[in-house]
Protein backbone atom coordinates (compact mmCIF):
# COMPACT_ATOMS: atom_id res chain seq x y z
CA UNK A 1 0.00 0.00 0.00
CA UNK A 2 1.54 3.34 -1.07
CA UNK A 3 2.42 6.11 1.32
CA UNK A 4 -0.46 8.31 0.06
CA UNK A 5 -3.15 5.64 0.29
CA UNK A 6 -6.33 6.83 2.01
CA UNK A 7 -7.70 4.67 4.80
CA UNK A 8 -11.50 4.23 5.08
CA UNK A 9 -11.79 5.62 8.61
CA UNK A 10 -15.35 6.98 8.57
CA UNK A 11 -16.37 4.41 11.17
CA UNK A 12 -13.95 5.73 13.77
CA UNK A 13 -15.10 9.37 13.96
CA UNK A 14 -16.33 8.96 17.52
CA UNK A 15 -14.71 10.35 20.63
CA UNK A 16 -11.41 8.62 21.47
CA UNK A 17 -11.17 6.58 24.66
CA UNK A 18 -8.29 7.88 26.73
CA UNK A 19 -8.41 7.47 30.51
CA UNK A 20 -12.08 8.37 30.26
CA UNK A 21 -11.09 11.96 29.51
CA UNK A 22 -12.55 14.07 26.72
CA UNK A 23 -9.73 14.06 24.20
CA UNK A 24 -10.42 15.43 20.76
CA UNK A 25 -9.12 13.53 17.75
CA UNK A 26 -5.80 14.47 16.20
CA UNK A 27 -6.83 16.07 12.95
CA UNK A 28 -9.64 14.70 10.85
CA UNK A 29 -9.01 10.96 11.01
CA UNK A 30 -11.71 10.39 8.38
CA UNK A 31 -9.32 11.94 5.85
CA UNK A 32 -5.98 10.91 7.28
CA UNK A 33 -3.29 9.63 4.95
CA UNK A 34 -1.26 6.54 5.74
CA UNK A 35 1.87 8.71 5.95
CA UNK A 36 0.22 10.72 8.73
CA UNK A 37 -0.74 7.54 10.57
CA UNK A 38 2.82 6.23 10.24
CA UNK A 39 4.17 9.42 11.82
CA UNK A 40 1.71 9.15 14.71
CA UNK A 41 2.32 5.43 15.16
CA UNK A 42 6.10 5.93 15.41
CA UNK A 43 5.65 8.99 17.59
CA UNK A 44 3.27 7.16 19.92
CA UNK A 45 5.97 4.57 20.49
CA UNK A 46 8.50 7.35 21.12
CA UNK A 47 6.24 8.65 23.89
CA UNK A 48 5.09 5.34 25.34
CA UNK A 49 8.27 3.28 24.96
CA UNK A 50 7.06 -0.31 24.81
CA UNK A 51 3.35 -0.77 24.25
CA UNK A 52 0.59 -2.41 22.24
CA UNK A 53 -1.21 -1.12 19.16
CA UNK A 54 -4.38 -0.06 20.97
CA UNK A 55 -2.44 2.21 23.33
CA UNK A 56 -1.06 4.13 20.36
CA UNK A 57 -4.36 4.26 18.50
CA UNK A 58 -6.22 5.38 21.64
CA UNK A 59 -3.61 8.05 22.35
CA UNK A 60 -4.36 9.83 19.08
CA UNK A 61 -7.92 8.64 18.44
CA UNK A 62 -6.99 6.82 15.23
CA UNK A 63 -8.24 3.50 13.91
CA UNK A 64 -6.61 0.46 15.53
CA UNK A 65 -6.45 -1.50 12.26
CA UNK A 66 -4.81 1.41 10.45
CA UNK A 67 -2.35 1.83 13.30
CA UNK A 68 -1.54 -1.88 13.23
CA UNK A 69 -0.97 -1.70 9.46
CA UNK A 70 1.35 1.27 9.91
CA UNK A 71 3.33 -0.55 12.60
CA UNK A 72 3.63 -3.69 10.47
CA UNK A 73 4.92 -1.55 7.62
CA UNK A 74 7.40 0.04 10.01
CA UNK A 75 8.46 -3.45 11.10
CA UNK A 76 9.32 -4.31 7.49
CA UNK A 77 11.32 -1.09 7.28
CA UNK A 78 13.09 -2.07 10.54
CA UNK A 79 11.84 1.07 12.26
CA UNK A 80 10.10 -0.87 15.03
CA UNK A 81 10.64 -4.09 16.94
CA UNK A 82 7.87 -6.52 17.85
CA UNK A 83 8.03 -8.74 20.91
CA UNK A 84 5.49 -11.42 21.74
CA UNK A 85 5.35 -13.42 24.93
CA UNK A 86 4.44 -12.77 28.55
CA UNK A 87 4.64 -9.07 27.73
CA UNK A 88 3.87 -8.29 24.12
CA UNK A 89 4.20 -5.03 22.29
CA UNK A 90 6.03 -2.68 19.94
CA UNK A 91 9.02 -0.43 20.48
CA UNK A 92 11.08 1.88 18.29
CA UNK A 93 14.37 0.66 16.89
CA UNK A 94 17.34 3.02 16.73
CA UNK A 95 16.57 3.62 13.04
CA UNK A 96 12.91 4.13 13.94
CA UNK A 97 13.80 6.84 16.43
CA UNK A 98 15.83 8.57 13.72
CA UNK A 99 12.97 8.20 11.21
CA UNK A 100 10.45 9.58 13.69
CA UNK A 101 12.61 12.66 14.25
CA UNK A 102 13.07 13.07 10.48
CA UNK A 103 9.31 12.99 9.88
CA UNK A 104 8.70 15.45 12.72
CA UNK A 105 11.38 17.83 11.44
CA UNK A 106 9.92 17.71 7.94
CA UNK A 107 6.43 18.41 9.28
CA UNK A 108 7.76 21.23 11.47
CA UNK A 109 9.68 22.99 8.71
CA UNK A 110 6.97 22.54 6.06
CA UNK A 111 4.48 24.16 8.43
CA UNK A 112 6.90 26.98 9.26
CA UNK A 113 6.40 26.58 13.00
CA UNK A 114 9.94 25.89 14.21
CA UNK A 115 10.38 29.23 15.97
CA UNK A 116 6.98 28.93 17.67
CA UNK A 117 7.68 25.41 18.93
CA UNK A 118 11.15 26.44 20.07
CA UNK A 119 9.58 29.28 22.05
CA UNK A 120 7.04 26.90 23.62
CA UNK A 121 9.84 24.49 24.51
CA UNK A 122 11.85 27.22 26.23
CA UNK A 123 8.78 28.27 28.23
CA UNK A 124 8.17 24.64 29.21
CA UNK A 125 11.80 24.16 30.18
CA UNK A 126 11.49 27.15 32.49
CA UNK A 127 8.86 25.19 34.45
CA UNK A 128 10.49 21.77 34.35
CA UNK A 129 12.88 22.10 37.28
CA UNK A 130 10.05 23.27 39.54
CA UNK A 131 7.92 20.35 38.37
CA UNK A 132 10.70 17.90 39.23
CA UNK A 133 11.13 19.49 42.65
CA UNK A 134 7.39 19.39 43.25
CA UNK A 135 7.25 15.69 42.39
CA UNK A 136 10.14 15.03 44.76
CA UNK A 137 8.33 16.88 47.56
CA UNK A 138 5.23 14.79 46.90
CA UNK A 139 7.20 11.59 47.31
CA UNK A 140 9.74 12.58 49.99
CA UNK A 141 9.10 14.97 52.90
CA UNK A 142 12.73 15.22 53.97
CA UNK A 143 15.07 14.82 51.02
CA UNK A 144 18.20 14.73 53.17
CA UNK A 145 16.78 12.22 55.62
CA UNK A 146 14.93 10.34 52.87
CA UNK A 147 11.69 10.45 54.83
CA UNK A 148 8.94 9.22 52.52
CA UNK A 149 5.70 11.14 52.32
CA UNK A 150 3.08 8.77 53.70
CA UNK A 151 0.32 11.32 52.96
CA UNK A 152 -0.84 11.48 56.57
CA UNK A 153 -0.17 15.25 56.78
CA UNK A 154 -2.97 17.03 54.85
CA UNK A 155 -1.37 20.45 55.28
CA UNK A 156 1.90 19.25 53.74
CA UNK A 157 0.13 17.57 50.83
CA UNK A 158 -1.95 20.68 50.20
CA UNK A 159 1.19 22.82 50.04
CA UNK A 160 2.58 20.53 47.33
CA UNK A 161 -0.76 20.46 45.50
CA UNK A 162 -0.78 24.28 45.53
CA UNK A 163 2.54 24.22 43.68
CA UNK A 164 1.14 21.71 41.18
CA UNK A 165 -1.92 23.87 40.55
CA UNK A 166 0.36 26.84 39.87
CA UNK A 167 2.40 24.74 37.42
CA UNK A 168 -0.78 23.52 35.78
CA UNK A 169 -1.97 27.11 35.30
CA UNK A 170 1.31 27.91 33.58
CA UNK A 171 1.76 24.80 31.42
CA UNK A 172 -1.78 24.72 30.03
CA UNK A 173 -1.37 27.86 27.86
CA UNK A 174 1.86 26.38 26.46
CA UNK A 175 0.10 23.11 25.60
CA UNK A 176 -2.81 25.00 24.05
CA UNK A 177 -0.45 27.08 21.93
CA UNK A 178 1.25 23.91 20.70
CA UNK A 179 -2.14 22.36 19.89
CA UNK A 180 -2.95 25.40 17.76
CA UNK A 181 0.19 24.65 15.73
CA UNK A 182 -0.13 20.85 15.42
CA UNK A 183 -3.23 18.83 16.26
CA UNK A 184 -1.17 16.01 17.76
CA UNK A 185 -0.37 18.28 20.72
CA UNK A 186 -4.09 18.42 21.55
CA UNK A 187 -3.73 15.23 23.63
CA UNK A 188 -2.12 17.02 26.58
CA UNK A 189 -4.57 19.50 28.10
CA UNK A 190 -7.41 16.94 28.51
CA UNK A 191 -5.00 14.50 30.14
CA UNK A 192 -3.63 17.15 32.50
CA UNK A 193 -7.22 18.06 33.37
CA UNK A 194 -8.14 14.43 33.99
CA UNK A 195 -5.18 13.85 36.31
CA UNK A 196 -6.03 17.01 38.26
CA UNK A 197 -9.65 15.90 38.58
CA UNK A 198 -8.55 12.55 39.98
CA UNK A 199 -6.21 14.23 42.47
CA UNK A 200 -9.00 16.56 43.56
CA UNK A 201 -11.14 13.46 44.17
CA UNK A 202 -8.45 12.09 46.50
CA UNK A 203 -6.84 9.60 44.09
CA UNK A 204 -3.27 10.42 45.12
CA UNK A 205 -1.58 8.02 42.69
CA UNK A 206 -2.53 10.40 39.86
CA UNK A 207 0.31 12.74 40.84
CA UNK A 208 3.48 10.76 40.11
CA UNK A 209 2.75 7.06 39.67
CA UNK A 210 4.44 5.65 36.53
CA UNK A 211 2.83 3.30 33.99
CA UNK A 212 -0.47 5.18 34.23
CA UNK A 213 -1.81 8.52 33.01
CA UNK A 214 -0.60 10.41 36.10
CA UNK A 215 0.17 14.12 35.90
CA UNK A 216 3.89 13.38 35.87
CA UNK A 217 3.46 10.83 33.05
CA UNK A 218 1.67 13.40 30.88
CA UNK A 219 4.28 16.05 31.74
CA UNK A 220 7.10 13.66 30.83
CA UNK A 221 5.45 12.82 27.50
CA UNK A 222 4.94 16.49 26.60
CA UNK A 223 8.62 17.06 27.37
CA UNK A 224 9.60 14.09 25.22
CA UNK A 225 7.30 15.33 22.45
CA UNK A 226 9.04 18.69 22.38
CA UNK A 227 12.49 17.12 22.43
CA UNK A 228 11.61 14.79 19.54
CA UNK A 229 9.96 17.57 17.52
CA UNK A 230 12.99 19.82 17.82
CA UNK A 231 15.56 17.01 17.55
CA UNK A 232 17.04 17.73 20.98
CA UNK A 233 18.76 14.95 22.91
CA UNK A 234 17.58 14.74 26.53
CA UNK A 235 21.10 14.07 27.80
CA UNK A 236 22.44 17.14 25.96
CA UNK A 237 19.62 19.23 27.41
CA UNK A 238 20.48 18.14 30.94
CA UNK A 239 24.14 18.98 30.39
CA UNK A 240 23.31 22.67 29.93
Amino acid sequence: MGMNTWFPLSHVCNEAKLVQAKVRHVGNVCHMQSSDITLLALHGLRLKGFTETDTVSDLYGIDSDATDAALKGALEAEHVVRRDGRRSGWSLSKDGRTENERLLATQLDEAGHRDAVQSAYEQFLGLNSKMLATCTRWQVKDAEGQVLNDHTDPAYDESVMADLRELDDRVQPIANELASLFDRFSIYVPRFDHAMEQLKAGELEWFTRPVMESYHTVWFELHEDLLATLGIDRASEQAH
